[in-house]
């Protein structure tokens, strides 16, 4: 009884596997009768086919495609001048794209320009030296080498700023170094929070007591940190303090600087100094020179060339009492500047020191006067993460 049913069993499984044999031969026949694929993995041409002329290259011949990055359109008077939602202009591919509008970078204020582009930080005032902060970009004409230049970006803000103080500490500032602390501090409190400062003191040579920090504890330490002794290496701290503001990633610099005398310590000179100062984007000096009537004349005269040329300015206050308020006026100037953009109509790899003359005209005013720098060497530039 058992034999027969196990016999009828096998029979029946035979039969099934017949079946399926079956079905599977005739799927694997109607699958090899279909035309291939245009679209087959990395563009191979199935065994057995040519290739037609219509196909489309193979994937790893095809230039790789990347998504341009995210960007906030610069602007020019308050108006967008590239195209929304992140587009790059006509006949512009997303690589070639250069940000000029500020931006907030893990908390860093950058400003970024293109390579070709010369930044200027303007300060405008009145016949009666008062700050002008109302102009639009219309009202700016720039001329470099004498030829008038097209302003590209435009904007008047309060941005952070790299600021270097740069006090002298030689024996003769003893007696002073108390208020010149206390206008030194002032300055930084009255100034952007987002700052960055640094602290030079020098003497015969210069030290850095302070690298670039917001913290007002560290900078008065290191402005209380006084060992007055020996000469003035007034253009040797300079040129110093130029080199050590290129660390900072903020666009705009200064250098606030106070002595009390000629320079009779330095192995740089005046002109080698002025020089490093108008790198291409080189910090603005604003000077206090708190000089006696002794070699007066040649100090005064370099610290107003240091300054003028940079596009700050010098004060020789009559009086230690002043100094404070001279460095709290210093402060409202630097927040209160017009950030402009230029492409120059001469090549920038074409040598030489090219001069800058900005002026200002705008009604109801009847004179302005613009504190710019007067030139610069191009293709030396000293330049932060922009910014701006």
């Amino acid at each position: 009884m058992y034999m027969p049913k196990l016999g009828t069993m096998l029979l029946r499984n035979r039969l099934a596997c017949v079946l399926v044999l079956t079905l599977l031969s005739a799927e694997l026949v109607w699958t090899q009768t279909q035309p291939a694929s245009t679209t087959s993995p990395q563009g191979s041409t199935p065994q057995g086919q040519a290739q037609q002329p219509s196909q489309t290259p193979p994937a790893q011949n095809a230039p790789a495609q990347s998504a341009p990055p995210a960007q906030a359109p610069p602007t020019q008077g308050g108006q967008p001048t590239a195209p929304e939602q992140g587009q790059p202009p006509s006949g512009q591919s997303p690589a070639t794209q250069s940000p000029q509008a500020p931006a907030n970078d893990n908390g860093v204020f950058t400003f970024s320009v293109k390579a070709e582009e010369v930044t200027l930080h303007a300060t405008v005032v009145d016949e009666r030296n008062r700050l002008i902060t109302n102009l639009g970009k219309g009202d700016f004409f720039i001329f470099e080498n004498s030829q008038p230049q097209q302003i590209r970006s435009f904007r008047q803000e309060d941005i952070p700023v790299a600021i270097g103080i740069v006090i002298d500490n030689s024996g003769s500032m003893r007696e002073k170094r108390e208020e010149v602390n206390k206008a030194a501090i002032n300055l930084v409190k009255a100034s952007n929070p987002q700052d960055q400062v640094f602290v030079v003191n020098f003497s015969d040579e210069y030290y850095l007591d302070q690298e670039f920090t917001a913290d007002i504890k560290k900078l008065q330490a290191a402005l209380e940190h006084v060992e007055s002794r020996g000469g003035t290496a007034l253009y040797d701290a300079i040129v110093a303090s130029a080199d050590y503001l290129i660390k900072s990633p903020l666009q705009r610099k200064v250098l606030f600087v106070v002595t009390d005398g000629e320079d009779d310590a330095s192995q740089e000179s005046l002109e080698q100094a002025v020089h490093k100062l108008q790198q291409e984007n080189g910090p603005t000096v604003y000077a206090i020179g708190l000089l006696g009537q002794e070699k007066a004349r040649k100090a005064k005269r370099a610290l107003e060339i240091l300054a003028d040329r940079t596009g700050g300015e010098s004060f020789f206050p009559p009086s230690l009492g002043e100094v404070d308020e001279i460095s709290r006026s210093i402060a409202r100037d630097i927040r209160n500047q017009y950030t402009i953009t230029y492409t120059p109509t001469t090549p920038k790899n074409v040598g030489g020191f090219r001069t800058i003359h900005v002026d200002a005209r705008a009604r109801p005013y009847k004179k302005l006067t613009v504190r710019t720098r007067s030139g610069y060497y191009p293709g030396q530039e000293q330049q932060g993460a922009g910014g701006e």
